[in-house]
């Protein structure tokens, strides 16, 4: 009762501020209801409650004023606040902020199928303490990383106005930063209000760029810092050098492959507590790995996701292979940074902090 009371408040006040924007704007207010997912044995004991929360959110249409408008048939970009009560003491509340982008993949009369992906900032109110909550194995820190994907289903039920009902899944983690950090995966099912400032908005083609299919050369280092376990609270320095080649498939798009070179300070501690080393020589902890990777472009910012193989690996830690997901943002066609998830067998390594120049 509560949420539908906030949700109405929150719809009037979103409609007397939606008359005044400028830009074709989507308002929007939505409860959710969900379940967590035990995926791992550790945090079976926390899977037991159903969340309960509700999203505001705006949207605005683009315009086609920038060529990645035009190419992805012109997104929603939006911004949301999520809130979550878990009903589990041990787990609390969460509060995300969060950008995505909303892109249409089918229209039929009234109606039309969205599918939506966004990232961004939570904070969950309660974490892992050795003394006072010492079951939360899902996170450790307050300030943890948001992912959001989402199908929409939105249909009109009068020209500014229409109801959404959406199929989603949100997961919070902290990148390894701090341990335990299982992270926290919520499938949802939501139901909601948009408020559309025009009853509908007609976009126009434009000329694109020329499309460069020459291969392009990069080199690139990275720093992070990642946490052995609940019981070490140190943080090791982890960094690492990469030289990659990337190959435009089209105007959206970069098929890459390179090789880097990984020295992380964590493992050499670790040695001293691995049994299978005792009356051993440690052997090397620096790796270097080969990697086949894709870039999905939208303007200057580019979506990154990776696999990549230990071509050598001594000392043998973690998976022989691994798995990266990044955000990549180019300051000037040639400068570029990325902030990079690095993950073994589907469990986060380390976040990576990353700045590269473009030949």
């Amino acid at each position: 009762m509560r949420v539908c009371l906030i949700l109405f408040f929150a719809l009037i006040s979103i409609g007397v501020f939606a008359q005044q924007a400028a830009q074709p704007c989507i308002f929007g207010a939505y409860a959710h209801g969900g379940f967590i997912i035990a995926h791992s044995p550790l945090m079976q004991h926390l899977a037991v409650s159903h969340p309960t929360g509700f999203e505001l959110n705006v949207q605005k249409q683009t315009t086609g004023k920038k060529a990645w408008h035009q190419l992805y048939q012109f997104p929603k970009v939006g911004y949301s606040l999520v809130y979550f009560n878990y009903h589990n003491p041990k787990l609390g509340r969460s509060f995300a902020a969060s950008t995505y982008i909303n892109k249409t993949l089918l229209r039929a009369g009234k109606g039309e199928l969205n599918y939506r992906l966004g990232l961004g900032v939570a904070y969950l109110t309660e974490g892992y303490d050795q003394e006072t909550n010492h079951k939360n194995s899902v996170a450790s820190s307050a300030i943890n990383a948001a992912l959001q994907t989402r199908f929409e289903y939105d249909y009109r039920v009068a020209p500014h106005y229409s109801l959404l009902l959406g199929l989603g899944l949100n997961h919070y983690s902290n990148g390894a930063t701090k341990k335990p950090n299982l992270g926290i995966n919520i499938p949802t099912m939501s139901f909601g209000v948009n408020f559309h400032t025009v009853p509908a908005y007609i976009t126009e083609p434009k000329t694109l760029p020329e499309f460069n299919k020459k291969l392009l050369y990069t080199i690139s280092t990275t720093a992070g810092w990642r946490q052995i376990g609940p019981l070490d609270t140190r943080k090791y320095f982890v960094q690492s050098v990469s030289l990659a080649a990337a190959k435009p498939l089209n105007r959206k798009s970069n098929l890459v492959f390179g090789a880097e070179g990984f020295y992380d300070r964590s493992l050499k501690v670790q040695q001293q507590t691995d049994t299978t080393l005792t009356g051993k020589p440690f052997p090397d902890t620096k790796k270097i790995g080969v990697f086949l990777g894709h870039e999905l472009w939208f303007g200057d910012l580019a979506l990154e996701t990776q696999l990549g193989f230990y071509a050598y690996r001594p000392y043998k830690s973690g998976t022989p292979y691994y798995e990266r997901l990044g955000l990549k943002y180019h300051f000037t066609p040639k400068i570029f940074t990325a902030l990079d998830l690095k993950i073994h067998g589907f469990a986060a390594d380390v976040l990576e902090y990353r700045v590269g120049y473009r030949f």
